[in-house]
């Protein structure tokens, strides 16, 4: 045998001497789970296997009704799946599953629902562009230099001081050239 070498492929980074904690990878298979049923094609692979009916896999899927809760529902990437989880609570919706059909237009409509969701979402972050967007020409305050913006300020608090001063000054003309005609 020629020249042969031995490439060491552990890294310490690599390997966890710390045994993880059991609460974590129970939180964390719990969560996978939930999630799991916001598909509607592995919720009807559990229907026909006969897991909606049994009595202890359905007191689970009511103990996960705790993901619900804002504490955890925060950790969640596909928050339908508490709805499909609250909808296994009743018995019809889990016989219905059975049918491939009935999971086929779920996930149907789950589709729909996020395509009108998307082109709504676009629709309205569109309008609310338009609505903040200056005609051509005019530069917002937030892109003027700041001592022109100053120079602006200024200018127009001493537009609304002359404005005051003026109409302050108009009853006292009145009142100074009633009193001349009122001498004459």
């Amino acid at each position: 045998m020629a020249n042969a070498v031995t490439v060491k492929t552990e890294s310490p980074n690599l390997i966890d001497p710390v045994p993880a904690d059991p609460e974590r990878n129970r939180f964390q298979v719990e969560l996978e789970f939930v999630q799991c049923l916001a598909n509607p094609h592995y919720l009807n692979f559990l229907a026909q296997r006969g897991y909606f009916k049994d009595s202890k896999f359905i007191n689970y899927l009511q103990y996960l009704q705790y993901w619900k809760q804002p504490l955890y529902a925060k950790f969640l990437k596909y928050p339908q799946c508490l709805h499909f989880l609250e909808l296994l609570q009743y018995e019809h919706f889990r016989k219905e599953l059975v049918n491939s059909q009935c999971a086929k237009f779920i996930d149907d409509q789950q589709i729909l629902h996020w395509q009108h969701y998307t082109r709504k979402r676009v629709r309205l972050q569109q309008a609310h562009t338009d609505q903040y967007q200056l005609p051509q020409g005019q530069v917002s305050q937030m892109q003027q230099p700041p001592q022109q913006l100053q120079q602006q300020q200024s200018q127009q608090s001493l537009q609304q001081h002359q404005q005051r001063l003026g109409n302050e000054q108009k009853p006292l003309q009145q009142v100074q050239q009633n009193q001349q005609q009122n001498q004459k």
